[in-house]
């Protein structure tokens, strides 16, 4: 049965002098103030189909411990296996019974399992433990946004075509060895050629002409999958047949959707709105996100808000691409409901800017709000002094710093897991090492 804690931790767990060292046991007496945080991890390995009975797996602390490492020291699940084995302090910290050295894939089963709802709820204790030492007090904020791209290559057309007959090829070769004798035909390479040629392509006609025999090709392997389908109840083994199956229906909807908006787009020249469309075939959930003049990108847009200290106050994954002036008052209000009380002092970016916005923040009991760019606002109207305003214009400009942390230190900039459920989880994850870090270090004593 799985352990929520480690039984007995090692007489001999040692933490290194070392900074590093020293800010690793500084975590780790925070966690065992809080052992309700376990529970909460626990309750995720249940809910993921861990079985309660059998070989004993990593007690529930232990995953926890380690789910923090991983961001925090930013490794992969191999390198965290290696340091696990390897590191005294990380052995220390992560709580390990003695002689168990967790591989990779036994960490990243574990570790995936704990939701994004439980990371944001560690948070939300670990926020009320920051306002008790008075770390952070919540009543002065910063609002602002950036985008967490995801793991996918750059989306055209031909080249989400090309993954569609790729994909298919290799269900079409899985079919084949469980019921044999399946009659289709690899059109994997001259697709990959097509790709090519139409990348290289200088004039539309002939783009037009190697699109129509791509999608030619596409709608024909879609057939022999179809097929393969309908022929697969045959095969010895109804579990392989179910995975085989369950995987391919997860499949047949997008590549239909890829091969509509191909057909619209280049052959009618039909303009097809950000929200509707596909750009990758393994993270259907990634929206176009536009950012003023910068450059496309392909990932979730986070509202973040933060206070004097750094810590993350709140964080919310957004869907599509919602402009900062109408997520402004959403994330207020978030903010209000958490701490009571409406922050005394509050600034944003200029995208976050409007009258509106402006007006019932005041409503809410902001008694200074200064956004970056004045957007037709008068300072008088925002803040009582030209002093308030550029000395909050400055304290603004702190979270460009927290968000780059973030981004540089702890992974933020590309989610390296897969699905939507998962890139939640990664990025609060990561959130919650940040904050968990950066508490320990402002902690008075």
């Amino acid at each position: 049965m799985r352990q929520e804690r480690t039984v007995q931790a090692s007489l001999f767990d040692f933490f290194a002098e070392h900074e590093i060292g020293r800010e690793l046991k500084a975590m780790s007496q925070w966690l065992d103030e809080h052992c309700e945080l376990i529970g909460l991890a626990a309750e995720d390995l249940r809910r993921h189909g861990v079985k309660e009975t059998g070989r004993e797996g990593l007690p529930a602390e232990s995953v926890l411990r380690c789910a923090l490492l991983k961001p925090h020291r930013q490794l992969s699940y191999e390198e965290l296996a290696f340091h696990l084995e390897d590191s005294a302090s990380f052995r220390a910290f992560a709580r390990l019974p003695l002689s168990w050295t967790p591989k990779k894939a036994g960490l990243h089963r574990t570790i995936s399992a704990i939701r994004a709802e439980t990371w944001e709820a560690i948070n939300r204790i670990l926020l009320v433990s920051a306002r008790q030492e008075q770390v952070e007090t919540g009543k002065v904020v910063r609002l602002d946004s950036t985008v967490t791209a995801a793991l996918m290559h750059e989306p055209s057309d031909s080249s989400l075509l090309w993954d569609a007959v790729r994909v298919m090829a290799r269900l079409l070769k899985a079919a084949d060895a469980l019921i044999g004798g399946l009659v289709w035909r690899n059109h994997r390479r001259a697709a990959k050629k097509r790709a090519r040629a139409i990348e290289y392509a200088r004039n539309r006609p002939t783009r037009i002409q190697l699109y129509c025999e791509l999608i030619k090709l596409t709608r024909a392997t879609l057939a022999y999958a179809d097929q393969a389908a309908t022929q697969l109840g045959r095969t010895a083994d109804p579990r392989d047949a179910a995975l085989w199956q369950a995987e391919f229906r997860h499949y047949r909807p997008l590549i239909e959707r890829i091969l509509a908006q191909t057909e619209r787009r280049v052959l009618h020249g039909e303009a097809i709105a950000a929200n509707e469309k596909i750009v990758s075939l393994f993270e259907p959930h990634a929206d176009i996100i536009v950012k003023g003049g910068r450059e496309v990108q392909y990932g979730h847009k986070l509202n973040l808000t933060t206070g004097r200290s750094g810590l993350i106050l709140d964080l919310v994954i957004e869907p599509g691409n919602p402009a900062d002036s109408e997520r402004f008052l959403p994330m207020l209000k978030r903010h209000i409901a958490f701490y009571g009380q409406a922050p005394r002092q509050a600034a944003a970016d200029g995208g976050f800017a409007s009258r509106d916005n402006l007006g019932q923040a005041k409503a809410l009991g902001v008694r200074d709000l200064a956004f970056h760019k004045k957007a037709g606002l008068r300072i008088k109207d925002m803040v009582k002094s030209n002093w308030v305003y550029r000395k909050l214009r400055n304290f603004r400009a702190g979270i460009e710093s927290d968000i780059s942390c973030l981004k540089r230190a702890y992974g933020l900039a590309r989610c390296i897991w897969r699905g939507l459920d998962h890139f939640r989880a990664y990025v609060w994850s990561s959130a919650v090492a940040y904050n968990l870090a950066l508490f320990v270090r402002l902690k008075p004593g």
